[in-house]
Formats: structure tokens, sequence, C-alpha cells
């Protein structure tokens, strides 16, 4: 997965709308399109500028955001004050990704795009996915990020975590480097810190034009 994801907002009330997409464009990898208050719109826009994700309410002047959803060939997240659990399954069972109740921080939504694109990284690894690969995409749509303590982590790969200050950005060679393992140890514990959320991976293109991973801490 290379360049920025972008994103479709689809909100009824235009001033919510530009805030959620100034949290977008917050997000490194993420650029937000101009919001759209109503369905038509929003299928004009899915059908013309092909955005990866969709940020869909519930309410819409024109239709149910959970009716438009059937109409969306795309990633959708559900962003909306329609908290009902009917609600909830009706917009999971018809596709959604993820659903997040209004009102919500920037961080809330960082976190879900942070995690949205895990998923796109994972599943773009290999051209035929196996199933341990599906079910670390999956896992890391949901990484249980709601603010409980995770999982409990060994400390070799406690100390690949600590090898990444705050604000940086490094290779596994360089990882590698810092903590004393190989090149190899480095990258299978920077997967799963990955997959957890605790760290971001950006892709750098050198002199030959292949693109380099880096790893940083994701902000909290």
């Amino acid at each position: 997965m290379s360049g920025e994801l972008q994103v479709l907002i689809v909100d009824d009330d235009f001033h919510v709308g530009r805030l959620h997409a100034g949290y977008v464009d917050a997000v490194p990898g993420f650029r937000a399109l101009p919001p759209v208050g109503s369905a038509e719109q929003a299928l004009r826009v899915v059908h013309g500028s092909g955005p990866d994700l969709v940020l869909l309410d519930v309410y819409l002047p024109d239709a149910l955001g959970l009716e438009l959803l059937r109409s969306l060939d795309v990633d959708v997240i559900m962003l909306t004050a329609a908290a009902d659990s009917a609600s909830v399954r009706k917009a999971l069972r018809r596709g959604a990704l993820g659903y997040l109740i209004k009102p919500f921080d920037a961080g809330q939504l960082a976190r879900k795009l942070r995690a949205y694109a895990r998923y796109r990284r994972l599943l773009a690894e290999k051209p035929v996915l196996d199933q341990d690969t599906l079910e670390r995409a999956l896992h890391a749509l949901h990484p249980g990020d709601g603010g409980g303590p995770g999982r409990a982590r060994s400390a070799t790969e406690t100390s690949v975590l600590e090898a990444l200050d705050p604000g940086e950005a490094l290779s596994a060679s360089e990882v590698a480097s810092r903590v004393g393992i190989s090149r190899a140890t480095a990258q299978r514990y920077l997967s799963a810190l990955a997959d957890d959320g605790a760290v971001d991976i950006q892709l750098r293109y050198g002199s030959t034009g292949r693109p380099e991973h880096r790893y940083g801490r994701a902000p909290r």
C-alpha cells in the first residue's frame, strides 16, 4: 500500500463534516475529500473519485445511511449518533468495517484510521492470503485499544518498542542494531507491534525507487 488513503465524509451537518475532515487530515497517510451532506452526493463522489474509505452518518436528508451502505462498493466506517443495537447490528451485517458513536474526539477517530491502514497493509502483503495473514488483518481492525490493558509483551518485544523514540522512524535494521538482535527478529516483533497498534509503518522511497518500511511509535 502506498500513497495517501482518500477518505470521504458523509454527514448532514456541514460543520461536523468539516471538523471530521480536519481530524482525518491530521492522521499521516490519510487525506479527506471535501465532505458531502446527502446520499445522492455521496454516490456521485464514490463513483467519480473512488475514495478508499467512506465515513458515513446514519441520518441523512434524502436516505438513511444504513440504506446507502447497501449501494457503496467501498470500505465504510459508520460515524453516527445512532447508538441503538439494531442500527449497529444492521451496519455490521451490511458490511461496515467499524462503528464510532458520536460524540468522539480526534484521538478516537485517529485510532480507527490507523487500524484501517494496518488492515489494508496486511491484506496487500501477499497476492494470495493464508489464514494467519487474514486473521492478523481482521484483528488489526479491532485491536482492543479502548484503554484497557493490552496483551503481555515479552522482554524482547518491549525492548524493540522502547528502541523507537517518539517522533522518529527507523528501519528494521536500525532497530535490530539498537536492541542487539537480528534484522529478521526485529522485523517479526515490529510487525506484531504494528498489528497491535503500538507501532505505525511508513514507506520511504530511496534512490532505487524501492520502498523501505520505517517504524515509529504510534501516537497515543
